[in-house]
């Protein structure tokens, strides 16, 4: 009688699991193959948008004029090093374009008593207004982005087991922002905005019956 010799087979729990696998591969690639049509990807992920909605936190009357906006775009490159080490193993470096968008406006809620003159005729009006400012720049998130980024070894260790994101690409978004807000001071928009200003104010008031307009800003 022949001895049965079951030291080379596998458990039945084993060959189980192995024929799981070994379906559930199957239907992976026949699902990204698209061999079946119509056979729905059982891996496939599905993004359902679960936040409440918006609240209205306040509301705060306008009393501006924005003559001008420009756009501006910056290339952030900004290294941190370690003293004694190499970058390799302490240091990162972050490449970002940073893309936004800075408005200038003249203030109308602060004008004083004498800020506006008109002639007895009414044919003549003198109008004082105060210097264009400049808003903050308001970056925007769809045209930045970070291009590349380089990381030492301690630091990629460090990011893996925190659960806080390093403040790397915060730093790069205000750096952008503060890089724009100073170019828009020296691009002239401020003038710009002035100049718009007036040829609104002078066009409105000629509409209204006057014949000479005069508007200042100091």
């Amino acid at each position: 009688m022949p001895v049965r010799n079951d030291a080379g087979r596998m458990p039945w729990w084993a060959r189980l699991a192995a024929g799981l696998l070994v379906f559930a591969g199957l239907l992976v690639l026949v699902a990204k193959a698209d061999l079946i049509p119509g056979l729905p990807n059982p891996f496939a992920e599905t993004t359902k948008d679960r936040s409440g909605p918006a609240v209205l936190k306040s509301i705060k009357d306008m009393s501006r004029f924005e003559g001008a906006s420009g756009n501006f775009q910056v290339i952030v490159d900004l290294q941190k090093d370690a003293t004694f080490l190499p970058d390799a193993v302490r240091g990162r470096r972050t490449l970002y374009v940073g893309a936004g968008s800075v408005n200038a406006y003249v203030e109308f809620g602060k004008l004083g008593d004498n800020a506006v003159k008109v002639s007895d005729d009414r044919a003549s009006a003198t109008i004082k207004l105060p210097h264009a400012n400049l808003e903050r720049t308001s970056l925007d998130p769809k045209r930045s982005y970070v291009v590349a980024e380089q990381r030492g070894f301690f630091d990629r260790i460090s990011d893996f087991f925190s659960s806080i994101p390093d403040g790397q690409q915060q730093q790069v978004q205000s750096l952008a922002a503060d890089k724009i807000q100073a170019a828009a001071k020296d691009s002239g928009l401020g003038s710009r905005a002035e100049a718009n200003t007036r040829a609104m104010l002078q066009q409105l008031l000629i509409s209204l019956g006057f014949t000479k307009v005069s508007v200042t800003f100091s």
